[in-house]
């Protein structure tokens, strides 16, 4: 049976998971609280009750609520129910919450509240949640204990030099060591909550003097416009408010290093944090940013600026090369010098496929063994790359499947592809447009590509900001730290953004 005035006609959520509550919660009558909890939480075997009563005065009754195992045992035993039931000077004539409350308990995160949705939703979120009988009012006491995983450096963002700390998936821990690295009271965290069913905690985070106002509000306004049952991880968030999602490149950034996050606040750049995931997300994102590292910054200039051209260098080799083969062999064979076109030549007799369908058939060959490398167990993942790079290779020159230049175009291709972990999806996508385009009509068609490539690059833009912003300007203060880093001396003076008039509207 329903217990009365717990929730609007019914006493299951709506549709979308929200619960409901009169505006009588939490009652006077400590029984009546007790059952309105149990009602809400029945059937679940983790929620624990622990009734007692002061041992001066047994007419002050208490319930404390917690769930086991997001709880510290010993902060509920030594600082809440022991001070509570050993106290020798409650009246139970007098505002029971407000004495507890300011005599009592001794912890240093306390809070006194009479809303039933925010005392339901901290319960849910670690915090313990003390009743007292004939108060209308509820304290909800600080005692998360959950378990963490530790600091540690992040395996998708390799440190070569500098701080080797990761994010966790623990939002407060991750946001301690942004505090840690600006100490500034202009950093702001602003609370956020997304999933009507999982009430997923996370946090925009800004410096309020730097950011971009245009920039920040229409962040908060395309988050405002979300509507989803759960959030599980920051990339549901980040398909439903990047600009031109069908697009290969991405508009928004993410990033598992604090110091990297730390130092795009800097710059005047918006994040968003989400508990139980260790990337966070920032933007604007600009396209030279997917040959930025945090390394370039800890580095001489001389070899970061050297590190970043061989990335790009890298990136239109990974994307071009198969496709220029391809057009040379195909269509423009006059223009390969005559012992290299003798050599290929020979190494392709008794091949039974055509140069695309062979190179095709090579990179689709690699992908699947690269996936496969990635998937497979850490301690055999290693050994299966050799093997597919060394045997299969190999076996398929000397069965005369594959011809051995191809081979070599494809080593090189995938070698300079995972230089670019940033665009390792775009670059694969990439790389088979180029290489049709090429088959299709030779050099002609990858210059067509190309020209296409760039037209979208240059037509995308992230939150306001033109994506090609500081790759379009040859003026030092965006140039700095575009192809080159600049050093550190010439670096003070932030980067200028060019803006966009129009933003995508959800």
């Amino acid at each position: 049976m329903r217990l009365p005035g717990i929730l609007h006609s019914k006493s299951s959520p709506d549709e979308k998971g929200v619960f409901h509550f009169d505006e009588g919660l939490p009652y006077k009558e400590l029984h009546r609280n007790i059952e309105a909890v149990e009602e809400i939480f029945k059937d679940d075997s983790i929620l624990i009750k622990r009734s007692f009563a002061n041992q001066s005065r047994p007419e002050i009754k208490c319930c404390a609520f917690f769930f086991d195992g997001m709880v510290d045992n010993k902060i509920i035993d030594e600082y809440v129910i022991k001070p509570v039931m050993t106290s020798d000077f409650l009246r139970a004539d007098e505002d029971i919450a407000d004495e507890i409350y300011s005599k009592v308990i001794v912890t240093n995160d306390l809070k006194k509240s009479d809303d039933f949705k925010e005392i339901t939703q901290s319960l849910i979120y670690g915090d313990t949640v003390l009743f007292m009988d004939g108060s209308d009012n509820a304290l909800i006491i600080s005692t998360k204990g959950w378990q963490t995983r530790a600091i540690m450096e992040p395996d998708a963002e390799k440190v070569l030099r500098g701080p080797r700390e990761g994010f966790t998936e623990s939002m407060l821990v991750n946001l301690s060591m942004i505090r840690r690295r600006l100490c500034t009271p202009d950093l702001k965290f602003k609370s956020r909550t997304f999933g009507t069913r999982s009430n997923t905690k996370a946090c925009v985070c800004y410096l309020d003097s730097l950011v971009d106002r245009k920039v920040l509000d229409e962040f908060n306004r395309r988050l405002d416009q979300i509507e989803i049952d759960g959030v599980i991880d920051i990339n549901y968030i980040n398909e439903q408010i990047k600009d031109s999602p069908f697009s290969l490149f991405k508009t928004t950034g993410i990033t598992e290093r604090p110091d990297v996050l730390a130092a795009k606040l800097l710059e005047g750049k918006v994040a968003l944090i989400l508990d139980g995931t260790p990337v966070a997300l920032t933007v604007p994102y600009l396209f030279v940013e997917n040959f930025q590292s945090g390394d370039d910054y800890y580095l001489n200039f001389y070899f970061a600026s050297l590190g970043r051209f061989l990335r790009i260098t890298g990136f239109l080799i990974s994307i071009t090369v198969p496709a220029l083969y391809v057009a040379f062999t195909t269509y423009h064979r006059e223009m390969i010098p005559t012992n290299l076109a003798l050599s290929i030549m020979e190494a392709r007799q008794g091949i039974p496929f055509p140069t695309v369908l062979e190179c095709a058939i090579m990179l689709v060959i690699f992908e699947i063994i690269r996936e496969a490398g990635l998937r497979m167990p850490s301690n055999i993942g290693q050994a299966l790359s050799i093997v597919g790079a060394l045997v299969i290779g190999q076996a398929a020159v000397e069965a005369r499947f594959i011809s051995a230049p191809m081979v070599i175009i494809v080593a090189v291709t995938a070698i300079t592809g995972l230089m670019n972990v940033k665009l390792k999806g775009a670059t694969v996508i990439l790389r088979f447009l180029f290489l049709f385009a090429a088959a299709f009509l030779g050099i002609f068609g990858l210059s067509f590509a190309l020209v296409g490539l760039l037209e979208h690059i240059f037509s995308l833009s992230s939150f306001g900001v033109v994506y090609a912003s500081q790759v379009s300007s040859f003026k030092f203060s965006e140039f700095k730290d575009n192809i080159f880093r600049a050093p550190w001396q010439h670096m003070k003076t932030r980067p200028v953004y060019e803006q966009r008039d129009t933003v995508r509207k959800n």
